[in-house]
């Protein structure tokens, strides 16, 4: 028996986090740290593969100021063995991440977007790495979000459901997994219940080992083992990096033993890298410079922890974006929403990190009985268990629903139930407005024959930094506009 030990490390969703924090009085996080504990283990260690699952764009003053070439340019130094495409890979773009993707000294992977006008693949779809003898298969899967990032690039196309990608993750493994292949391991960004269904379709004759993921990141204590296939993922950002150590045996060609752990990234677990941290330095003085000036003040700290709940940010964006409107209503994606606290001192930096999807806003009008469906749809029950769209509501609207018996215990406006026939005009982002069918449950045209849907802004930042910068003391709680029943 001929015993090799692998070590492989994984990160996924960086979302540019790329600043250390202090936690409890100890330096938490920061892609300092992070390139600080990779490194550490590649000394430590004979064997190691270092993976980022999707995602490494967005969240950062730093990412948005220079799209994303600075991202390139960081994870240029943290040096990935591989990576694969997330969902945020192409808000700036498919032309500018292929521009990217040059940039970098890389592999980015990606077995299912395509060209579909002849459906030539994008990126390469899989990659062999081949480490002290032991050689592993990596395979990269995106999410179906990546159609919505991309409704305006008609040549674009992606496999749409997780049967499809299980066929392809087939093809591969049966065209290119050849004799030598040690370990499979699929890359994905589809989140953790698309994860699961994934590996319920593959067989055990393609040998799939391992599935590291993200998109919903996901907190584990303890991998997911599902159809013999482990499934992991380490949560969001620089905090946590994932870590398997497994024992392979050359003679017999299997695994003998493995382990999984999520190891905290801080100053008692990882030096920081200096020359990490220097070229941090130099990307933060430019951008402090141009965004660290105070745009408002707010009277107290308002949070936005959860995705699927009412919070005190999610009411203040969507009532200041209602504020003075030509609508009644203002609907606004949870997600749009990118920090878990802002204020009471509210920079520049702040605002833009907080909302940098930058689009325009469309009014649009429903009835009653439309907006019901609506909201049922968004209610549905993969709204708690994976990672749907969800929203906020501006002031007047009130929502009482029982998720054990699927049904409205209260749906009103301005203090009114919301009749059938009545005519209510919302208005919602772009994003959401061309992927209205898929993330509403009813089609657009339907909605478009209430009223001609009308561009009321060219720039949601626009208003947001107008109304900040002309509002101070501004004030939001949790008034019961969504409330939720078991």
């Amino acid at each position: 028996m001929t015993i090799k030990h692998l070590t492989l490390l994984h990160s996924n969703d960086l979302h540019g986090d790329f600043l250390e924090d202090i936690s409890n009085g100890i330096r938490t996080g920061g892609l300092a740290r992070l390139s600080g504990y990779v490194n550490q283990v590649r000394q430590q260690e004979e064997s190691v593969i270092y993976a980022i699952a999707g995602d490494m764009f967005r969240g950062s003053i730093i990412d948005s100021e220079y799209l994303g070439l600075s991202t390139i340019d960081l994870v240029n130094l943290l040096n990935p063995d591989v990576t694969c495409i997330g969902n945020h890979e192409v808000d700036y773009g498919i032309a500018h991440l292929l521009f990217l993707e040059k940039c970098a000294r890389f592999p980015i992977i990606n077995a299912n977007l395509f060209v579909t006008l002849n459906n030539t693949r994008l990126f390469m779809p899989f990659l062999n790495v081949n480490i002290n003898g032991i050689r592993v298969l990596f395979i990269g899967i995106l999410t179906e979000e990546v159609i919505a990032s991309t409704k305006s690039e008609k040549v674009i196309g992606t496999f749409i459901n997780v049967d499809e990608a299980s066929k392809e993750v087939a093809i591969i493994c049966d065209n290119y997994r050849t004799t030598d292949t040690d370990l499979t391991v699929l890359l994905t960004h589809i989140g953790i219940e698309e994860d699961r269904k994934l590996a319920e379709l593959l067989a055990p004759e393609l040998g799939v080992d391992f599935i590291i993921g993200g998109h919903s990141h996901t907190w584990m204590e303890t991998p997911e083992i599902v159809n013999n296939i482990p499934i992991v993922q380490a949560y969001t950002g620089t905090d946590l990096i994932g870590r398997f150590d497994i024992d392979y045996d050359t003679d017999s060609d299997r695994i003998v033993n493995w382990k999984w752990q999520t190891v905290p990234i801080n100053e008692t677990t990882a030096p920081a890298d200096p020359i990490m941290q220097d070229l941090i330095d130099r990307y933060k003085n430019e951008t402090d410079i141009k965004y660290r000036r105070v745009v408002t003040r707010l009277k107290h700290k308002v949070t936005h922890p959860s995705r699927i709940e009412e919070t005190e940010m999610g009411n203040l964006y969507a009532d200041l974006l209602q504020d003075e409107s030509s609508f009644d209503l203002m609907i606004i994606g949870t997600g749009s929403l990118r920090k878990e606290e802002l204020g009471p001192i509210v920079e520049y930096q702040d605002m833009l990190e907080n909302t940098p999807f930058d689009d325009p806003l469309w009014m649009l009008m429903a009835t009653g009985k439309q907006l019901k469906q609506m909201i049922t749809y968004v209610f549905r029950d993969n709204a708690w268990t994976g990672h749907t769209e969800f929203y906020q509501y501006s002031k007047g609207m009130k929502i009482v629903y029982n998720r054990t018996t699927r049904t409205f215990e209260e749906l009103s406006f301005r203090g009114t139930p919301i009749e059938e026939i009545d005519l209510i005009s919302f208005a919602i982002q772009n994003y959401h407005y061309v992927n209205f069918d898929e993330f509403f449950g009813i089609p657009l045209e339907i909605i478009r024959q209430n009223k001609k849907p009308r561009m009321v802004a060219t720039s949601v930042q626009n208003i947001i930094e107008e109304y900040f910068s002309s509002h101070s003391d501004l004030d939001a709680r949790i008034e019961g506009r969504i409330v939720l029943k078991d």
